[in-house]
């Protein structure tokens, strides 16, 4: 059992990283952080003490005032130091740089120095060091004019504005569910480097992102037909672009086509491949209480009564579907939600499933957690 440390944790990154890593109960224990920590040295102390690992997160993207930008990164990275040295601690440090490093520009200078900062503390301390030289990081959830242009592009086209292109530059770009995992491995293997390039996902114009995401907001969310998913990086796009669309609009009434041999009702329609499956479910069973982090997922009810019940992670909303075969909807579960589906109803309950990848047994991409 590793205790976790995280600035930042209640961040972009961060938030992703708390939920992944403590659905795994059993390996770590995340610490709680809040961002006062840094305005009092004690606390600040206490924290770094009580941990194996330290993820420093906790940062400045961007501000009207750029110079704020460069001095508030190299400021955190001192207070950190300062608690570290206090403490007499020597968890294994992992600091989020960018690869913006190599620009002359206000964060990526204040990032440099700070990952500098602190190797230099893990080389007089004997500690270990990880400092990761991340790409541009996206994801559902993302703040949008913050985090990222994926993020910006997403809260447009899903809010009714056009979106523009000021530099249509080719990005390095990295899924947050491949950053969390890769932090993981790095946790897991007691990995060190000053400088560690951190693979992306994939490389696109801003150009092709934004083509890419109004295609799919046009055939997904107006006309329900699914795109091929079969690449990581298009895959990852299109769950960020769901995620910032109302979640209830993931339901969409499916037409029920009946004749003198019953009735028929399509699904799933998509340009891609994947697997449809069903499952029949006894009286008052519940199924389910898991997320994923890549895997898009719908689920249909053909036979019975059901609730599908939804929760993002780091949330306590619950949010919950009454799903009948005498009305056959089609529900898209967004990644980062745990869910579940419990028959309701008076006989067995027959859903129907679709996966847009085939079902792996070393790479389930589930994982648990109580809705």
């Amino acid at each position: 059992m590793k205790k976790i440390g995280i600035t930042g944790s209640p961040g972009f990154i961060g938030s992703h990283l708390s939920n992944y890593l403590g659905s795994f109960p059993d390996r770590y224990e995340i610490l709680p952080f809040q961002d006062e920590y840094f305005e009092n040295p004690q606390q600040l102390l206490d924290f770094v003490q009580k941990a194996d690992v330290v993820v420093h997160l906790a940062g400045v993207n961007r501000h009207e005032n750029e110079d704020f930008v460069y001095a508030r990164n190299v400021e955190l990275a001192h207070l950190l130091v300062r608690a570290l040295e206090g403490s007499g601690s020597r968890p294994q440090l992992i600091f989020s740089s960018s690869s913006q490093e190599e620009r002359e520009n206000p964060y990526g200078r204040g990032k440099k120095e700070a990952r500098e900062l602190l190797d230099n503390w893990a080389v007089k301390a004997g500690a270990g060091f990880a400092g990761l030289l991340i790409p541009n990081v996206f994801g559902p959830f993302g703040r949008p004019f913050y985090n990222s242009v994926v993020a910006t592009f997403c809260h447009q086209l899903t809010h009714g504005e056009q979106p523009e292109i000021r530099t249509d530059a080719e990005l390095e770009l990295i899924y947050i569910a491949d950053l969390v995992r890769y932090i993981q491995s790095v946790i897991d293997r007691g990995e060190s480097g000053p400088a560690m390039q951190v693979p992306s996902t994939g490389r696109m114009k801003v150009s092709d992102i934004l083509t890419l995401l109004s295609g799919f907001r046009s055939g997904y969310m107006e006309d329900h037909i699914l795109p091929s998913l079969n690449d990581p990086l298009e895959t990852a796009l299109f769950n960020t672009l769901r995620s910032f669309g109302d979640i209830r609009d993931q339901a969409a009434s499916l037409p029920l086509h009946t004749d003198e041999r019953g009735h028929l009702v399509e699904v799933v329609k998509g340009t891609g491949g994947g697997q449809t499956y069903f499952s029949l479910t006894r009286l008052g069973i519940t199924r389910g209480n898991h997320f994923h982090m890549r895997k898009v997922e719908r689920f249909c009810v053909v036979q019975g009564e059901a609730v599908i019940r939804l929760r993002k992670l780091g949330t306590r909303d619950v949010i919950e579907f009454k799903v009948s075969g005498e009305r056959p909807e089609a529900l898209d579960i967004p990644v980062f939600y745990t869910h579940n589906i419990t028959n309701t109803g008076k006989s067995e309950l027959l859903t129907m499933f679709w996966s847009n990848e085939l079902y792996n047994p070393t790479d389930t991409d589930t994982y648990y957690q109580e809705v």
